[in-house]
């Protein structure tokens, strides 16, 4: 394996780390919406809509970094994936586009309730839709059902089977579960209220226990569909000392909530997230695709690789100033 094809394969993993963190939450953010209730509920959605207007397109920048690099820098698998997912990742494109366009349309199409239900409800769909493929796409990748060899195989074999299983449906639902307590932090801080701040807190502890409740379905279920993987969590030496990690910023962050320190709360659930997603992307390795391609077997020309870690250094002196001046302008403004 060329050091530049592993280069960018950790870059995929630091890109859909930044995607969780920013764009996951944009997606909880929206399934709050969908679930806001009480006397509070236009207020909840409200916040909801003020936290993410101004940074939930930026905050794509990062799917679309991983899928540069996934088709310039590993085409075979690029080309496998886009086959063998190719319904869940149109879905998901689908789902992308409706959540934008309906959050546009809600903010300046005609005030009349009916037409704000509309677009509110395509949102919040497409908010819990969206995410919930997501995780079904990553679980394929990871149970070993994705098929490279076509020959004697059936319509359900080849586009249906490697995503359409109870594990890849249970991490579907963690997906969802863990971008909702992600939000439910965000948003508890950002609330101007005590009474606001509540309700996200409230929310993050639920969503918090339901974490836990879907991510041990995934770890029973990889076991019958996904036994790779599971082997990979459970035996490698870096397994348990990770998993005391996330078990403690999980018990931290519920510590922080219920004391009411906000801050603290967020910064332990962004931490949690991307150690899951650290975790699963050691679990992974060196497979890009288990088990039909390694990142070297994956990968393309080592002259593009090279090339392509040249260009991304150069993009990134370029990206991370625009982002943190684009979140700095915004919390400047939600703090007048």
């Amino acid at each position: 394996m060329s050091d530049s094809a592993l280069i960018l394969a950790i870059v995929m993993i630091f890109a859909l780390n930044f995607y969780a963190l920013m764009g996951g939450a944009d997606y909880g953010s929206g399934v709050w919406d969908l679930l806001a209730m009480g006397p509070r509920r236009d207020e909840q959605r409200k916040l909801i809509a003020d936290a993410i207007a101004p940074i939930w397109e930026a905050n794509h920048v990062w799917l679309i970094l991983v899928v540069v690099v996934l088709f310039s820098a590993f085409p075979k698998a690029f080309a496998l994936l886009s086959v063998s997912m190719h319904i869940p990742l149109t879905l998901i494109l689908f789902g992308i586009i409706a959540r934008g366009t309906a959050f546009i349309f809600r903010k300046y199409d005609s005030r009349i309730d009916e037409v704000q239900r509309r677009w509110g409800t395509i949102f919040a769909i497409s908010s819990l839709i969206t995410p919930m493929l997501l995780g079904v796409v990553v679980a394929a990748i990871s149970s070993g059902n994705v098929l490279a060899d076509h020959a004697g195989k059936t319509f359900v074999d080849l586009y249906i089977a490697p995503w359409c299983s109870w594990f890849c449906l249970a991490t579907g639902i963690f997906a969802v579960t863990l971008f909702s307590f992600l939000a439910a932090n965000y948003l508890a801080f950002y609330a101007g209220s005590e009474e606001l701040k509540t309700d996200f807190r409230n929310r993050a502890i639920v969503s918090q226990v339901l974490c836990g409740i879907s991510a041990l379905s995934v770890w029973i279920l990889a076991d019958l569909e996904a036994p790779d993987l599971r082997t990979a969590l459970a035996n490698s030496p870096w397994s348990l000392g990770l998993q005391a990690a996330t078990a403690m910023c999980a018990m931290f962050s519920l510590y922080a909530l219920v004391a009411r320190r906000f801050q603290i709360a967020r910064l332990a659930a962004a931490l949690q997230v991307s150690l899951i997603i650290w975790g699963w992307a050691l679990s992974q390795y060196p497979y890009m695709i288990r088990p039909v391609y390694t990142i070297a077997q994956a990968a393309g020309p080592a002259s593009t690789c090279n090339m392509l870690v040249i260009v991304i250094a150069l993009g990134a002196c370029l990206l991370f100033p625009a982002f943190y001046f684009l979140y700095s302008v915004f919390n400047h403004k939600s703090e007048n």
